[in-house]
């Protein structure tokens, strides 16, 4: 949660009045290297978004990450109801590992019946977009995929993309306000 990305995305977000709650997953609490079982995981979503319900009450909720956090959001949502969550928005979906393309990470998503956010870099190595875009279509209305282009996992660009990494994080939170408010207005 302290990563500089996870930091400066917060600080993007903040500009565009959205507030977030960052958390730790309890292996990168405890510093060890491999991630903890998925029901650890998942666990952790969910009491994470119960703090978070309990911090801001009276705002519209949403839930997410960025690469695993997500998934594992999403995971969690699938298994669990999410209570309150009006949405799920996610930094860099993980679909596949890298130079591993394929679908399987994907297949809980067809279990979620609320928005979800994909934001998904062009240069994004665990993300075929080739394989993403037929899935958001598959997930039909309830899925809006935003490619920022020339990103990669992490949204870094090259410098002969014309744009620095703040000005893709600054795209990223201006994505999320409007699409986190038209949920908002449908309700």
């Amino acid at each position: 949660m302290s990563h500089a990305f996870m930091e400066e995305l917060a600080g993007e977000l903040a500009g565009v009045d959205v507030a977030t709650l960052r958390y730790q997953f309890p292996y990168m609490e405890e510093h060890r290297r491999f991630p903890d079982a998925p029901a650890v995981l998942m666990a952790t979503v969910v009491a994470a978004v119960r703090a978070a319900a309990e911090a801001a009450p009276g705002l519209p909720l949403f839930a997410g990450g960025k690469s695993m956090g997500g998934r594992m959001t999403s995971q969690a949502a699938a298994q669990h109801p999410l209570d309150g969550v009006r949405g799920l928005v996610f930094f860099g979906f993980p679909l596949h590992p890298p130079k591993r393309p394929g679908t399987k990470r994907a297949d809980h998503l067809a279990k979620l019946t609320m928005p979800m956010l994909f934001l998904q870099g062009t240069r994004d190595e665990l993300a075929d977009l080739k394989l993403l875009r037929p899935i958001c279509a598959k997930l039909g209305p309830r899925a809006t995929l935003q490619i920022i282009e020339k990103a990669d996992h992490s949204f870094h660009v090259p410098k002969s993309s014309g744009r620095g990494d703040e000005e893709v994080l600054r795209e990223l939170a201006e994505t999320v306000a409007p699409w986190a408010e038209g949920i908002e207005e449908k309700r």
